[in-house]
Order: C-alpha cells, then sequence, then structure tokens
C-alpha cells in the first residue's frame, strides 16, 4: 500500500502538470483584480480563520482537530466544481477557469510551505525526510508534467479515462489513511463530539466564506459574474489535492485526523454550491424574463 500511493501520487502530479496549460494561465492573469481577490481568499483569509479556530481548543476540539482545520485552510482550490459551480451560475467561466488553474498551480508550491510553517507550530511533529517526500512526490512529478506539456498533453487529452487515476489514488490514499488511523486508535482519539464539532465548525466556516467571498466584491464594485466567480473559485477546497498532500507531509499515524475535515468540508461545499449555483442560474433566468417583457 505504501509503494502504491506513493506511485499514485506521483502519477497525479504529473497528470496535473500536464493538464495546466501555463501560457493560458499568463493570458488571462489581465483580469488580475479578479484573481487577486480570490488568491487572497485561498492563501490568506482561510489561513488565518483556521489560525483563530485555534482558540477554541481545548475546549471545544482537540489539538488533532484543529491541526485538520488548518490544513483543510491552506489547500488550494478545486478546478473542476469551480468552473462547473460557476457555468452553471452563469458567472465568469473564463475568470473561473485560470484563477482555479492559478491557485492549483501555486498550491503545489505554496501549501507545503504553509504546511510545513504554520503546522509545526501546533505541536505536529513532521519528520525532516518529508521536505524530500514533498520534492520528489509532488513538486518533481508536477514540473516533468509541465516540461512535458508538448509531448504530452494532446495524449492525455484524448484520453479522458485518466481521470480514473485521480479518483483510483484518492480512493487508496483515503483508505490507507483511515486504516493506519483506525490501527493508531483514530476513532478513540476522535469522539461523537470531536465530530459533531468538526461538522459544525464546517458549516459555520463555509457560510462564513460564501458570505465574505459575495459581500467582498461587491463592495469592491465587481459585477454580479465576477462576484459568482469569486464566491465559488474563492470557497472552494480540494480534495484531490489535499489529500495525497497531507500523505506525504505528515506521519501515516496522523493522515487520519488531519484529513478528517477536509472529506467533510468537501462534502459539505458540493451540497451547498450545488443548491447555491442552481439558485443563482433561475434567478438570472427570472431576471432576463422580466428585462424581455
Amino acid at each position: 500500500m505504501d509503494w502504491t500511493t506513493k506511485v499514485l501520487i506521483f502519477i497525479l502530479f504529473f497528470l496535473y502538470g500536464v493538464r495546466l496549460k501555463p501560457s493560458e494561465t499568463l493570458a488571462g492573469l489581465k483580469h488580475w483584480k479578479l484573481h487577486a481577490v480570490i488568491l487572497s481568499f485561498t492563501y490568506v483569509i482561510f489561513p488565518i480563520l483556521g489560525i483563530l479556530l485555534g482558540l477554541m481548543e481545548p475546549w471545544l476540539i482537540s489539538g488533532d482537530v484543529h491541526r485538520g482545520f488548518l490544513f483543510l485552510c491552506l489547500v488550494p482550490s478545486t478546478v473542476q466544481s469551480s468552473i462547473n459551480f460557476t457555468s452553471i451560475a452563469r458567472g465568469n467561466v473564463a475568470g473561473a477557469i485560470v484563477s482555479a488553474s492559478v491557485s492549483n498551480l501555486l498550491g503545489v508550491f505554496v501549501t507545503p510551505l504553509l504546511a510545513l510553517w504554520l503546522m509545526t507550530t501546533t505541536g505536529l511533529t513532521l519528520d525532516p525526510s518529508s521536505v524530500v517526500d514533498i520534492a520528489c512526490q509532488i513538486l518533481l512529478p508536477f514540473m516533468l508534467g509541465q516540461f512535458s506539456r508538448r509531448v504530452t498533453a494532446d495524449f492525455v487529452a484524448r484520453h479522458p479515462q485518466l481521470k480514473l487515476v485521480d479518483q483510483g489514488s484518492i480512493v487508496l490514499v483515503v483508505y490507507k489513511a483511515f486504516s493506519q488511523g483506525a490501527r493508531e486508535g483514530l476513532w478513540q482519539r476522535t469522539g461523537i463530539g470531536d465530530l459533531v464539532a468538526i461538522v459544525v465548525i464546517t458549516g459555520v466556516l463555509l457560510m462564513l466564506m460564501l458570505w465574505l467571498t459575495w459581500q467582498t466584491p461587491a463592495w469592491l464594485g465587481f459585477n454580479r459574474r465576477d462576484q459568482i466567480t469569486i464566491q465559488f473559485c474563492g470557497t472552494k477546497k480540494s480534495l484531490a489535492t489535499g489529500v495525497p498532500m497531507a500523505s506525504v507531509m505528515f506521519p501515516a499515524a496522523s493522515v487520519g485526523t488531519i484529513v478528517l475535515p477536509l472529506v467533510i468540508f468537501h462534502m459539505v461545499q458540493l451540497m451547498v454550491c450545488g443548491a447555491l449555483s442552481t439558485r443563482y442560474a433561475a434567478h438570472d433566468e427570472d431576471w432576463h424574463e422580466t428585462t424581455n417583457r
């Protein structure tokens, strides 16, 4: 399992590197204000909230749960769901594509650095070899994917079934993390009270970020389409990127606890944002009908 997950994570980040188009991303950065706001939510506001959640320790959440929330706040945005929800809600799809791509491009470098910096201050001991693992299993394959795009991009684009690698690696890493966690007493350390606290805090965190990512662009003068893009790209956290990163960066016994808030947040964000995007689309249709009359 150890070597299988390492190989799959290597392939996963290689494919991420192949799929991301740096030329299109750079060209799309002309709308820099939009992307600056989204990245600020992803890599500044979220981490600050993650640090502030430490104020609830230990009277509401344990140190392990806080570290899980802190890691959740450090991972990049999703790509597919950010773009899909923006499209359904009739937001700025081009802006969503660029922002989601930039978020993941930066996340390969920024998330490990933030995690190594911030999470060691919470009492989590990181193995010094994790720096080498990050370089070998995340940075190296990603850069190889970027440099090989001239040869590999068309092949990957013609074979959408390669997404099974993404899904399979996530399932395997989550299975391994929670299996290892169960052997190390994860469910003895994480009781019903912790699970309830994780679900409640996850909901509050998502609602707060949805409100901030909607009101802030309105205050800054963005139009409705850009507001939608900022909201859906600025509130997402990627399970596909975060779980493999956690398995590389942290001790095996800690991974299950660390990714638990991310797994729950991912499910909640999909349900809430799915309903929200449908509501925005219906509002847009009603507005067009009224205008046409």
